[in-house]
């Protein structure tokens, strides 16, 4: 029998909890589905997702880190779809947050992508949908 296996969820470790949340509910309209505090093993897990889909994304957050973690060069992104993508695009950028620029992988493609690194250096592509 073959087993079915679905993403449920992707982890990543952040400095600063708060300035993380408050940049996934800013910028991509996440949401706190729900969150897990350990103080007794000093760390607390914030999960977010979007209000269109179940996925999500797990905000590890270790009390006694001081020191920004490495993202290391295996990782590459997370990706996104979107319906208006200069307008994501326009929003992100008056905001201040770092965004790369537009590109298409051809000149004959539809739509487009950018990427928004947010501030633990974690890269999401915004596609247009």
């Amino acid at each position: 029998m073959s087993q079915t296996y679905e993403y449920v969820h992707a982890c990543v470790r952040v400095l600063d909890l708060e300035k993380s949340i408050k940049f996934y509910e800013d910028a991509l309209n996440f949401e706190i589905s729900r969150r897990r505090d350990f103080p007794e093993y000093e760390f607390s897990l914030v999960y977010m997702k979007s209000p269109a889909g179940d996925f999500e994304l797990e905000l590890t957050y270790n009390y006694d880190r001081k020191e920004p973690y490495t993202v290391g060069d295996g990782y590459s992104h997370f990706a996104v779809v979107v319906d208006d993508l200069k307008g994501s695009y326009k929003r992100h950028k008056e905001a201040g947050y770092q965004v790369g620029d537009i590109k298409s992988l051809s000149e004959e493609a539809s739509g487009g992508y950018y990427f928004l690194t947010d501030p633990d250096g974690y890269r999401t592509e915004i596609i247009q949908k």
